[in-house]
């Protein structure tokens, strides 16, 4: 089991108050991932769930009972940190095996679980290397490994990937994806990535300030964004914004589309602007076009065969059905 409940939880340093009063259901065997930016208190309120950090106020329970006073070795959860923390000098089996060497498990049942634990990830050939034979990729599942043999209610990531070059990065989603699958175990992971949170989570947890801003499937958060924060957050290559004229035809402070929202034609469209910088990437071309009246150039996501160029003049029509309103607070126009 592992159902977290938080309720009216805050977290203050001094004066400051980073988490104001917040409340949050995590179901058994969810992969739930809290994103936003920098500072906006993702990584604070998972060490809280730990137990890492002593909560200001409001109550923590795991599987209906109360664990906010509980010592962070005793709560049932395994933390897997950004920094892989593993004991340089100890090979695989041994790093793997030494939370179950503290709980003071007999040798046999240590070795049943750290090559269960390293048959899941694919460590078994690499049992008796130590970790300066590894790769980074490979490290990280050395410490996945190691909270895994804990038979955690939880798993706990923090930034688990952030050390990690771009190609190692989405080969490690997919085994971590594929690794809760595998295990059916609830897990929390903290990111700032909007595209690890797309990709990875069944629940994204959208935190601006310490405040959540919105709780849903990705696809929620996609189609139908509750604030213009969430809106701008959530989607690679960014929303587009447009205010004054542009919004006003359609009774908003504030309209937003999506650059995958916005077809392109040499001869005519709804807005004409002039072609900036274009990147081809192959399947996709993204366009970034000066429009008049507009602050910041229009993203456009384009077929990879488009050849427009710097400087060329084109016209552009945003789908009318995929059209986003928030008013002057920012809020979402049903």
């Amino acid at each position: 089991m592992g159902q977290i409940t938080l309720k009216q939880i805050t977290k203050s340093f001094g004066d400051v108050q980073v988490i104001p009063p917040l409340d949050l259901q995590i179901e058994d065997g969810e992969f739930v991932v809290f994103v936003g930016p920098s500072g906006c208190g993702k990584s604070t309120l998972l060490r809280l769930i730990a137990g890492l950090e002593d909560t200001s106020s409001g109550e923590i329970s795991i599987d209906g009972r109360d664990a906010t006073e509980v010592p962070p070795a005793k709560r049932g959860l395994a933390m897997v940190f950004q920094s892989y923390a593993l004991y340089p000098h100890m090979s695989v089996r041994k790093n793997i095996a030494f939370p179950l060497r503290m709980a003071g498990l007999d040798k046999a049942e240590q070795d049943k679980k750290v090559e269960s634990a390293a048959s899941v990830l694919n460590l078994t050939d690499y049992l008796e290397r130590r970790p300066g034979q590894l790769s980074g990729g490979q490290r990280q599942r050395v410490a996945i490994g190691r909270a895994i043999v804990r038979e955690p209610a939880a798993f706990l990531f923090d930034e688990p990937l952030s050390n990690l070059d771009a190609a190692l990065r989405v080969n490690m989603r997919l085994e971590i994806s594929e690794l809760h699958q595998t295990l059916e175990t609830t897990m929390i992971y903290v990111t700032h990535d909007q595209v690890e949170a797309m990709t990875m989570a069944d629940k994204i947890v959208v935190l601006q300030a310490g405040i959540i801003e919105q709780v849903g499937s990705p696809l929620e958060l996609y189609h139908t964004p509750r604030n213009r924060f969430v809106a701008g957050f959530i989607g690679s290559p960014k929303m587009n914004f447009m205010m004054g004229a542009f919004s006003s035809e359609y009774d908003a402070t504030t309209i937003g589309v999506r650059p995958e929202h916005i077809s392109v034609s040499p001869t005519d469209g709804k807005w004409k602007g002039k072609v900036g910088v274009s990147e081809h990437l192959g399947s996709d071309t993204f366009l970034y076009v000066d429009v008049e009246g507009i602050e910041d150039p229009v993203t456009v996501r384009s077929s990879g065969e488009v050849s427009f160029r710097h400087g060329d003049m084109i016209h552009l029509t945003p789908d009318p059905d995929k059209i986003h309103r928030f008013d002057n607070q920012g809020l979402r126009i049903a």
